[in-house]
């Protein structure tokens, strides 16, 4: 592994041991409006073939990694349907307002809503946990893991890294079928 990829180097990562030694935590939470309680995107420190690396890891849980393949799925016979289509894009006007949609894109996000609720009801997309290394990442080691549980918090973080550095981690091989929860609308 090239020491050009400053994941690697040893005064980055003494510096990411002296921050987080600061804090008083096992992992620094990378600041980011995508950061949700089913998304997380944060550093830590492991080993990697015998080095200390730093890791930049994207945790989720698994109902959200369903919910992107069903959507990915949904967009794929979209664009089989529909010749011209390349997402649809929101766009906000002068004053943050929404535009409309073009009749097309409406016809093709109801397209979408269609497919996501059959492919939903028949259940064939099903998922399971897992964890995937990148070691050809820009920095560091890049890390996607998905995990069986309702929301990421700091103790599902930092029980995570301390199972994954000390190769305790054991991922449930069950596959997973999920359904959109339904939003209560108030009167």
């Amino acid at each position: 592994m090239s020491i050009s990829n400053p994941g690697f180097e040893p005064t980055r990562i003494a510096a990411l041991k002296e921050e987080l030694g600061k804090l008083d935590k096992t992992f620094k939470i990378i600041p980011d409006e995508e950061n949700t309680d089913e998304f997380v995107n944060f550093y830590f420190i492991g080993m990697y073939q015998g080095k200390e690396v730093i890791y930049d890891a994207a945790l989720y849980t698994l109902r959200l990694h369903h919910s992107s393949e069903v959507y990915e799925l949904a967009e794929h016979k979209a664009a089989q349907k529909f010749p011209n289509f390349k997402g649809i894009s929101y766009e906000e006007d002068e004053n943050g307002n929404l535009k409309p949609l073009t009749s097309e894109e409406e016809e093709i996000g109801w397209f979408i809503t269609e497919i996501i609720m059959e492919i939903e009801e028949e259940e064939s997309v099903k998922v399971q946990e897992f964890v995937d290394i990148d070691t050809h990442h820009d920095f560091g080691i890049g890390l996607d893991a998905a995990l069986n549980i309702d929301h990421i918090d700091e103790k599902v973080i930092s029980n995570f890294i301390r199972e994954f550095n000390d190769d305790t981690l054991e991922l449930d091989d069950t596959m997973y079928a999920f359904q959109s929860e339904e939003e209560d609308i108030e009167d």
